[in-house]
């Protein structure tokens, strides 16, 4: 048995962290010589943080920490991974969809060997659109992570803490914890758990914002999207000398040139599309190093529990 700090972005969730914390802490009381539940806070609307001192007022292992906007729930778990005081990191939604009850399998492969498990799903308990864009994220994940690493990531998952270790001095808005995890190790296991269907509310994630999100996080922990564009500045010139050669050949056999506006247009389009594509990727990285170079900070504390309030900036 180790020591476990549980993390949970919260957001707009009050009706849900009551059972959420019961369960965890049921669950815990008997995997764990010691535990925390460290409750984040990003920028909810409605009474959740009100909930949150509650909980921690009535439970000596639940921490509230309070941010002081929405920045994210890859943000709010970077801070809440920093503020990990154990010697194993679990993360899970706020939603119930996530069962601890499941948790200790996820400990159960740690001890086998593994320095991150994921809890992936069984079955995804989304809509069709929704699902989709899950799917698209994961299979640019899988690109960039390796179809290993990649096909398994889920939000519930179990790490050891002393990873957080590769990536202690990370500065940057952008956030992607499971591309900071693989900077530490490559000892990454699956397991599979059930998935609840969400009780209370809806997600806020919707197909767009998801591929939004996952391509956003690709131009700014991988180069993948520039080999691609390599790659696709490759395959416009090599088109482009067959078509040459094509016409050339035409030409000696026939006598004659292939005539005809459209013909040309359509090879101007193909290699000025070429070009664009690698322009808007070349604009990307362009605007994540400009985000880098203003040093905003991941998440900016408010109000932290175990410290009696005041409000603190950490990048």
């Amino acid at each position: 048995m180790e020591s476990v700090s549980v993390v949970v972005p919260v957001y707009n969730s009050a009706a849900t962290l009551q059972e959420l914390v019961t369960r965890l802490t049921a669950v815990l009381k008997s995997e764990a010589v010691a535990f925390e539940i460290i409750l984040i806070n990003d920028g909810s609307r409605d009474t959740s943080w009100e909930t949150i001192e509650q909980l921690a007022g009535v439970h000596r292992h639940v921490r509230g920490i309070n941010l002081s906007r929405n920045y994210g729930q890859q943000n709010a778990l970077l801070c809440g991974v920093r503020a990990a005081r154990h010697g194993i990191v679990v993360t899970l939604d706020d939603d119930l969809q996530h069962p601890p009850e499941e948790v200790p399998k996820l400990l159960r492969k740690l001890e086998a060997g593994a320095d991150v498990v994921y809890g992936a799903a069984q079955t995804v308990p989304h809509g069709h659109f929704r699902g989709a864009g899950s799917r698209l994220t994961k299979w640019l994940l899988e690109f960039a992570l390796g179809a290993q690493t990649g096909c398994g990531i889920s939000a519930f998952r179990a790490f050891r803490t002393c990873l957080r270790d590769a990536f202690r001095d990370y500065r940057g808005p952008q956030v992607m914890l499971d591309f900071l995890l693989t900077w530490g190790t490559t000892r990454v296991a699956t397991i599979h758990v059930p998935h609840q269907p969400r009780r209370v509310g809806t997600s806020n994630y919707s197909f767009f914002r998801l591929a939004a999100h996952a391509i956003h996080l690709l131009t700014s922990f991988s180069t993948l999207p520039l080999r691609l564009a390599s790659w696709v500045g490759v395959a416009s010139l090599m088109f482009g000398l067959l078509v040459l050669a094509w016409v050339l050949g035409n030409y000696l056999y026939r006598g004659t040139s292939q005539p005809g506006f459209p013909f040309l247009a359509s090879i101007i389009a193909i290699f000025a599309g070429a070009q664009m594509f690698a322009l808007g990727i070349l604009g990307e990285y362009l605007a994540q190093v400009h985000g880098r170079l203003m040093e905003k900070p991941a998440y900016l504390i408010r109000t932290d529990t175990s410290a009696g309030g005041g409000a603190r900036m950490v990048a």
